[in-house]
């Protein structure tokens, strides 16, 4: 299969799902694709809440594409590359309607940031969590900011900093990313649906006026996350992480 994202509007909800055959990864192309379908829906009013979600069954998304960011030879190419999990992580936060997150596999780096930045995450017990930006010379600067404030300094410290390890589908939920795990992917999109329908049924002004109160103090984000993209896209350039990310490629 090709790398997809579509959306699709049922009864008031609006479903966006993403794919790459790379464990879900996520070059410039898809990025930039999420962001637009992200807005558009949060623009739609027939849609009333939105599900983001990726498909196949053993990976949400693996972050960023190591293929992309091997390819990047200058400053200005790597700032555009990590501003989009900035536009991504924006258009979530500014869309005036509650995100959905169904996180059926693992999530790395951007795929934290994903589950991070959605308004409600509910994940399968298999859905363990890894911030690996730091293992490659990088660090986890543009999902920072959105991963910091749904589990707090010192649990986004523990990801950042013990960059090779992964941590259970169980702690994500003791630390707030998750609300729910369940240990069938039947369960997961049984409860998704569940919370998607009363949703679509529920008073859209109270839900905008609700996630505007739950973001506020983040307007900034609009340039921070930009001033992060282009911390990340000038260590990208550096000879560690070049060397770093090859190491990952040839495993």
């Amino acid at each position: 299969m090709e790398a997809f994202v579509k959306s699709s509007i049922n009864n008031g909800i609006g479903t966006i799902t993403f794919f790459h055959p790379q464990s879900n990864s996520l070059p410039g192309e898809i990025l930039r694709k999420l962001t637009s379908e992200i807005e558009l829906m949060g623009a739609n009013a027939e849609a009333k809440v939105i599900v983001l979600q990726s498909e196949g069954e053993k990976a949400f998304c693996a972050g960023a594409s190591f293929d992309e960011l091997i390819s990047i030879k200058d400053l200005e190419t790597g700032k555009k590359f990590f501003s989009g999990f900035a536009g991504v992580i924006n258009a979530m936060r500014k869309a005036p309607k509650f995100v959905i997150a169904r996180v059926q596999g693992k999530a790395v780096g951007g795929g934290v940031g994903i589950a991070s930045a959605a308004d409600y995450t509910l994940a399968s017990s298999s859905a363990s969590v890894k911030l690996s930006e730091l293992a490659v010379g990088i660090g986890p600067f543009v999902v920072g900011p959105a991963v910091e404030r749904k589990v707090g300094s010192s649990a986004f410290c523990q990801l950042a900093i013990n960059a090779s390890e992964w941590q259970t589908a169980t702690w994500a939920k003791e630390k707030g990313l998750y609300a729910e795990i369940f240990e069938e992917v039947q369960d997961l999109d049984k409860a998704v649906n569940e919370l998607a329908h009363k949703l679509s049924t529920s008073n859209p002004e109270a839900m905008m006026l609700l996630k505007k109160a739950a973001w506020q103090g983040t307007d900034h984000w609009d340039t921070l996350l930009i001033e992060r993209a282009e911390m990340s896209g000038k260590l990208v350039l550096s000879e560690f992480t070049v060397n770093a990310i090859n190491k990952f490629k040839a495993k």
